[in-house]
Order: C-alpha cells, then sequence, then structure tokens
C-alpha cells in the first residue's frame, strides 16, 4: 500500500475511533448507561461504519475482482429488499430467481471483464426491449408488464446504476493504474460521508424539514450542511483526483446533491409502500438500499463524467 493509502485508511480509523469514544461517553453521561433511543441508534450506526469500512476494505486489496463481487453481493442483496418489499407481492418468483441467478452474475461479469459496450447496454436492453418482448410472447402483455415493473426497476437502480461503481475500476485516467481505485474511494467516501454530516447537521442544528411529507428526519440545515461539508472534505482530497481543487469540489457538490435526490426519491417510494427501512441486515442503518441509495444516481454519473471528461 503507499504513503496516500496509509494515511487515508489511519484518518477513516481515526475518525470512526472519535466517533466510538463520544457515542460511549454519550450513553455513559448523557443516557447513564440506560435504554435510550436516539444515542443507541447513532452506537448502532457507528459499529455498522466500522463492520462496512472493514468490507470495503478488504474487498480494495483484492483488486478489481473483491471490488466487483462485493457490490455484485450488494446488488443482490439491494434489489430482493427493493422486489420482495412490494406488498402485495406481484413479480413471479421464477422471474426474481433468474433475476437473482443470471442477470446480476452476468452483468458484473461484463464490468469485471470490462467489456464496455455489454455493460452499459445489457441491462437496459433487457428492461426495455427483452422483458416487455417475453410479454407480448405470454399473450398478455399488459398484465405481465405489470406484474414485473418493480423487478424492471429494481434491475435499472440496484443493478445497472450500482455496477458503475465497480466500472470505474476499468478506467485509465492520467495514465496512473492506481488512479482508478483512488478515484472510486473518492466517490464512496463523498457519498457516505455526505450522508453521515447530513445526519449529524440535522441532529445538532435542523429545525425546519426539507421533505416531509417524503423524509421527515431530513432538515433543511442537515441537508444544506451536510452537502457543503462534504463538498469541502472533496476539495481537500483532491490530490487523490486528476481534479483541480475547484474541480473536486464541484464534482463532490454533483455528488452529494444527485445522492441527496436518490435518498429522497427511495424514500418516496418507501412511503408510497409503508415501510421505514429496506431492510434490517445493517443495524442502524436498515437494508443494504438503505445505504446505497446515495449511489444509485452518483455512480453512473461519476462514471460518465469520468470516461468522456479525464480517461485516457
Amino acid at each position: 500500500m503507499s504513503t496516500e493509502a496509509w494515511r487515508l485508511v489511519a484518518g477513516i480509523a481515526a475518525v470512526l475511533t472519535l466517533a466510538s469514544l463520544s457515542g460511549q461517553v454519550l450513553r455513559i453521561v448523557v443516557a447513564r448507561s440506560e435504554p435510550h433511543a436516539l444515542i443507541d441508534n447513532l452506537n448502532k450506526r457507528i459499529n455498522s461504519w466500522w463492520v462496512i469500512a472493514i468490507i470495503v476494505g478488504l474487498a480494495l486489496l483484492g483488486g478489481s475482482g473483491g471490488v466487483t463481487l462485493l457490490f455484485a453481493l450488494a446488488s443482490l442483496a439491494a434489489l430482493r429488499e427493493f422486489v420482495t418489499t412490494e406488498v402485495p407481492a406481484r413479480c413471479p418468483r421464477a422471474l426474481l430467481l433468474s433475476a437473482c441467478l443470471i442477470i446480476v452474475p452476468l452483468q458484473y461479469l461484463l464490468v469485471w471483464h470490462g467489456s464496455y459496450l455489454a455493460y452499459t447496454t445489457f441491462i437496459p436492453s433487457l428492461v426495455f426491449v427483452g422483458l416487455p418482448l417475453l410479454g407480448q410472447l405470454s399473450g398478455n402483455a399488459e398484465e405481465f408488464l405489470s406484474r414485473t415493473r418493480t423487478l424492471r426497476h429494481g434491475l435499472l437502480l440496484c443493478v445497472f446504476c450500482v455496477s458503475h461503481v465497480p466500472a470505474l475500476l476499468t478506467l485509465h485516467v492520467g495514465g496512473d493504474p492506481a488512479r482508478a481505485g483512488w478515484l472510486l474511494v473518492f466517490l464512496l467516501l463523498i457519498a457516505q460521508i455526505s450522508d453521515v454530516l447530513q445526519y449529524l447537521w440535522g441532529k445538532l442544528a435542523g429545525q425546519y424539514p426539507i421533505a416531509p411529507k417524503l423524509s421527515p428526519s431530513k432538515t433543511v440545515e442537515g441537508t444544506v450542511g451536510g452537502i457543503a461539508s462534504a463538498s469541502m472534505l472533496g476539495a481537500g482530497l483532491s490530490s487523490l483526483t486528476p481534479f483541480t481543487t475547484v474541480e473536486a469540489a464541484l464534482i463532490s457538490l454533483l455528488i452529494t446533491l444527485l445522492g441527496f435526490a436518490g435518498g429522497l426519491a427511495m424514500s418516496a417510494v418507501k412511503r408510497r409502500r409503508g415501510i421505514k427501512d429496506w431492510g434490517k441486515l445493517i443495524p442502524g442503518h436498515g437494508g443494504v438500499l438503505d445505504r446505497l441509495d446515495s449511489l444509485i444516481l452518483p455512480a453512473p454519473v461519476f462514471y460518465y463524467v469520468l470516461r468522456y471528461g479525464w480517461a485516457d
């Protein structure tokens, strides 16, 4: 690992350690070691972030294969959450099983192989041409499309969009093979830290809900504070990227705004389905999709900005 990598690891570990210590102090001083909904949830979130950071770090050490496998598994979990939380369930089980066993692995194999034309057209072609054609052949196209609507949306959001994260490793930027890895880390850090900072700013200074009908916990102060702070952090990380400081700040702002929009859109889906979280797999956070929602829009946009703006 390079010196920059060790510094980044040390920085993340230091932040998580400080967060853990702060959480324990709050539990002892404020909650007096008694159950406290807000502080208990905060500590669960911090503990989960430790696990997430370690898993992502191990995947990065595994190179392109490790990262691709990690996000393939994440897409599988997210697709299952997205489809199965629809009530009543309308998607045929055989199609969902086929998507999990064939479509998702094939998409990520194409990404790992670096087949740009294939992995950027496979799922859109399937969603917009393949499944509608299958519906026509079934003899009742309208009912078939209605029953597969959630699956089609899930394939686009949870698989196609998210697969652009490991696809970053297929880019050649600045003649440095390691640069693509740094750009992937940059995307993950900015998108996820923006979420964390919006949560913290909201708890510390939030007063005015920004979208009370979609996400009552999100506030104007939390959103603005989190997005501004994450954008400044992105500017500070410009040395890891081919961007200037101003470019890094602007791209970070784009990532955080798209992440906020994606999270809000997924919150609207949850509210329509009458659920609070997509699942319970990650304590304090909810389901896998609750953590991926801030990457759904930024990942493909960031990928294509790099491919057509900075890639060799």
